[in-house]
């Protein structure tokens, strides 16, 4: 907890806020690794286990969302498993992430026309652990907001998304996002400008580009 002190000056009492060190070392989580967690999920009508080690050597994408047996949930969950063989080509998993159990997404799966059109992990996150090391998750409520990250293959998170939890996404976007990641990362020197699909010229930083944008 921040520490406050009061001290007198001119007549007036002057309020010091002292900060908490670690706050203030705190910095965003673009091109942090990804802490070590583990998990059940549900995949493919089997439970098994996912780490950050499951994670190694390919491009992942972590979607996190409030809750099963919801209404916006579905609506992405199933856009996601619309667009999952194209990510897939690109040699990128998807993980759904909530803070339910793996047999409630189970249970999902197995009742839920949208819900059981995803092929891709869907991993329980009951202990908040996970939730909580992506800096998603509302405290007083338990459950995560709507959070996306890109991660490459050395679990480096490269884009963040976060939604307050009434605004759905687009995973068309996101697989967007996912192709100038992937793009920037394997041509170093050149970064995509906005609205960037494959194809399309990127730019190259140069003190010659200053002011001719």
């Amino acid at each position: 907890m921040d520490r406050q002190a009061v001290s007198k000056g001119a007549g007036h009492a002057v309020r010091l806020l002292c900060i908490n060190p670690e706050e203030e070392n705190q910095m965003s989580l673009i091109n942090t690794e990804v802490k070590p967690f583990k998990a059940q999920a549900y995949h493919q009508g089997k439970f098994v286990e996912v780490t950050e080690e499951t994670l190694k050597g390919k491009w992942s994408v972590f979607v996190f969302y409030p809750a099963d047996f919801t209404f916006v949930c579905p609506t992405e969950l199933g856009d996601l498993a619309d667009n999952y063989a194209e990510f897939q080509k690109l040699g990128v998993e998807i993980y759904s992430v909530s803070t339910d159990t793996h047999f409630t997404h189970k249970a999902w799966h197995d009742t839920s026309d949208t819900i059981a059109k995803i092929e891709y992990p869907m991993v329980a996150d009951p202990t908040l652990a996970i939730s909580r090391a992506f800096e998603v998750l509302i405290e007083e409520e338990g459950l995560a907001y709507r959070g996306t990250f890109v991660i490459n293959p050395d679990l480096q998170i490269k884009i963040i998304e976060v939604h307050d939890n009434g605004i759905g996404r687009d995973a068309k976007e996101l697989l967007r996002k996912v192709k100038a990641a992937q793009y920037v990362a394997s041509h170093p020197g050149e970064v995509c400008p906005a609205k960037w699909t494959p194809g399309e010229e990127t730019l190259k930083p140069s003190l010659d580009l200053v002011g001719k944008i």
